[in-house]
């Protein structure tokens, strides 16, 4: 399993469009069947920054997601809509309480 964290800015005045393009990207990604888990979050003290944690089946499943039509679609919006590049990062779970209540 590999997990994907990615974080994003709005840029002042573009909080809701930039919420709006990454909800719409969360239906699409539901369609992949090599993603377990496409979550978005929202800063509760910081309304323009957003954050993705995205669990996939393996490597595969993440190359298959990055090559998709309407994530690219996404990327090429987000210089407008972003206040800086969103800061994405790639982990390997370790350990999880779900694995100590199994």
């Amino acid at each position: 399993m590999t997990v994907v964290t990615a974080l994003f800015e709005a840029r002042p005045g573009r909080e809701a469009e930039l919420e709006a393009t990454l909800r719409e990207l969360v239906s699409q990604v539901a369609q992949e069947t090599g993603a377990i888990e496409y979550t978005l979050h929202r800063s509760p003290t910081s309304p323009g920054r957003f954050y993705f944690y995205e669990r996939y089946a393996d490597q595969a499943a993440v190359d298959t997601h990055m090559g998709t039509p309407y994530l690219k679609r996404v990327l090429e919006v987000v210089p407008d809509l972003c206040a800086a590049a969103p800061e994405v990062a790639f982990f390997e779970p370790l350990v999880s309480i779900k694995d100590l209540r199994a």
